[in-house]
């Protein structure tokens, strides 16, 4: 069986990552979407609630499972017998980043390969961080995360 695992904070998850998770369940038998607790930052939504929103996205891909990890990406990988990381891309700037973490991540272990796909090119411009910027001030952000994230960041900052 692959099992491929697809870390990020998703702070929130919006429709570029639901685009690389998807197309990635197309390819792996399993996919692993492990949501990472950094806690250097201070995300706006609790890991908890990152994970329900990502099961509730995910809920019609019966191959993709959702979890939360702190660590070394390459030990949570070996624990869940996964052998492969998907990153989406959406430009070159991307690319020198992911390229330094896939690189370390083969020389912590060699077993491990990153496969790269390029984002939908819809999204190419799409962060989490642009959405919560939008998200803020009440812009209308439903063309950029799924309707349950616009409902979860509207209650988010109505609260603030």
């Amino acid at each position: 069986m692959s099992i491929a695992v697809c870390p990020g904070s998703f702070d929130p998850v919006t429709k570029g990552h639901l685009d690389i998770i998807t197309r990635g369940a197309k390819v792996f038998d399993k996919v692993i979407v492990a949501v990472l607790i950094n806690h250097t930052k201070q995300p706006l939504f609790t890991t908890e609630e990152r994970i329900d929103l990502l099961k509730q996205v995910t809920n019609h891909l019966p191959n993709v499972e959702v979890d939360a990890f702190n660590g070394l990406l390459v030990d949570y990988m070996k624990v869940n017998k996964a052998n492969a990381i998907i990153k989406g891309l959406r430009a070159v700037s991307d690319f020198e980043y992911e390229m330094q973490m896939a690189s370390i991540n083969r020389l912590l272990d060699e077993e491990i390969e990153t496969f790269f796909m390029m984002t939908n090119n819809q999204y190419s411009f799409l962060s989490s961080s642009i959405v919560k910027e939008i998200a803020k001030y009440q812009a209308d952000v439903s063309s950029l995360v799924p309707p349950i994230v616009e409902e979860a960041l509207q209650r988010k900052f109505a609260a603030k």
